[in-house]
């Protein structure tokens, strides 16, 4: 990229040393970061991985096709590198459908910092990204049609746009936030509902600073198309596309966080290249400490989180601890009734079901079918009948009656039970957590 861009220094070995550190920093930066966390602990999230590789795979072939081409190889020779890139396009869209928005971000990369845009015209550059863009744009039918399919994104009348440009904007400050200060990174954020007023404001704050962004193109490049490179691959995971009830994900900012970590490591290296030709060996110093604290921060609060990722318990804990809500209680409790600690389930079922009953929210018959399960394995008979009732008030399943017959025959009711086992038919099926026929 940096003999690309036109970088006339790179020949000099106190340029090769800066941009060596650049490099150094930059991945440094993002490989320790603790946003970054959860791609990579998180099993599930290793095809997050998987995706950055080809990611970068693609633009790294698609920056030595251009380098080849520039240094006028024989003719056609540099036409593999540009074959690989499409391919690992491909593959990194076979891994994630988020990656449909690369062939524009190498049009950006194109503008600045290589200034091949202003060079060789749109019409060219485009013309030369027309495979990337077949590739995306198939992708993007075939993931929109198959989740429509599947109902699997929320409908416009469920959650309208207007809520979903505010929570969008909301997402990029929290994003923007936890890349600056990853103070209290959890596994998850719901959206809250009705939407908070620090959501306008930080949705304001966004559309200010992209305002900002692309009013400076010409005077700031580097910062409209660090947000650009930022912005674009995490688009596809904002609300605008909403499939769920999270707010953020962090795991959504892996390959995002790469432009802000590049533009970091270059903010440092310049200064630290003006504290040497200003010869103050107090700001050299300065700049040296500031920047061993951050790394040192970073890597502290990423082993700390590392940690949270042991287990279920380990993981819904920390949420707990940091932003209770009722979905980590029963994300805990289910871990704790496969291993078998059935009191301590029982008792964060107790927490989930009152948090529900304050939401709203609809199937919350689920919590006291499971909280009475949980009671009847311990013995408490007669607290797993109440749940069971309650339960069965609001959603009558037969497997609801055959577990309180159960109860009841455990208390002796033989009356009760047998209405109950009646009721039951021949249902005598786990306590699962079921959807409303």
């Amino acid at each position: 990229v940096l003999k690309l861009g036109g970088f006339q220094e790179s020949s000099t070995s106190g340029s090769k040393w800066l941009h060596l550190t650049t490099i150094f920093l930059a991945g440094l930066l993002w490989g320790i970061h603790p946003i970054n966390v959860e791609s990579v602990a998180w099993v599930v999230e290793r095809k997050n991985v998987l995706n950055g590789i080809f990611t970068l795979n693609c633009v790294l072939f698609y920056l030595g096709y251009l380098l080849k081409k520039n240094i006028r190889l024989e003719r056609g020779g540099y036409y593999g590198d540009y074959i690989f890139s499409v391919l690992f396009l491909l593959l990194a869209l076979m891994t994630k459908p988020v990656s449909v928005v690369i062939p524009v971000i190498l049009m950006v990369l194109d503008w600045y910092p290589l200034g091949r845009l202003g060079k060789f015209g749109f019409k060219q550059i485009f013309t030369e990204k027309i495979p990337y863009f077949l590739l995306s744009a198939l992708i993007a039918i075939l993931t929109v049609l198959l989740a429509s399919g599947q109902s699997i994104l929320v409908p416009l009348d469920t959650y309208p746009l207007f809520n979903r440009c505010i929570s969008s904007g909301a997402a990029l400050f929290d994003y923007c936030l936890l890349m600056l200060y990853p103070i209290e990174i959890v596994a998850m954020y719901l959206i809250p509902n009705p939407l908070p007023v620090s959501f306008y404001v930080k949705t304001a704050v966004v559309a200010f600073f992209s305002l900002l962004c692309f009013c400076l193109y010409s005077r700031k490049p580097w910062l409209t198309a660090t947000w650009l490179c930022f912005l674009l691959p995490i688009l596809p995971t904002l609300h605008f596309f909403i499939n769920g009830a999270h707010s953020i994900c962090s795991h959504f900012a892996y390959l995002p966080s790469i432009a802000p970590s590049f533009a970091a490591a270059a903010i440092i290296t310049q200064a630290y290249k003006k504290s040497i030709s200003a010869q103050y060996r107090w700001s050299r110093m300065l700049i040296t400490v500031v920047v061993a604290s951050l790394f040192l921060f970073y890597v502290s609060i990423t082993e700390k989180l590392l940690g949270s990722w042991k287990n279920p318990e380990t993981l819904w804990t920390r949420v707990i601890n940091l932003r209770p809500v009722g979905r980590a209680y029963y994300y805990r409790a289910d871990y704790y009734m496969t291993v078998g600690k059935y009191l301590e389930a029982s008792e964060d079922l107790l927490i989930s079901i009152r948090m529900a009953n304050s939401a709203g929210y609809p199937d919350v018959f689920n919590l006291h079918a499971l909280r009475a399960d949980a009671l009847n394995k311990i013995g408490q008979y007669k607290e797993a009948v109440d749940e069971f009732t309650a339960a069965i008030r609001d959603y009558p399943h037969p497997t609801y009656f055959y577990h309180r017959g159960r109860a009841f025959e455990s208390l002796g009711l033989m009356e009760d039970a047998a209405s109950d086992f009646r009721s039951a038919g021949e249902e005598t099926g786990p306590i699962i957590k079921r959807s409303r026929d």
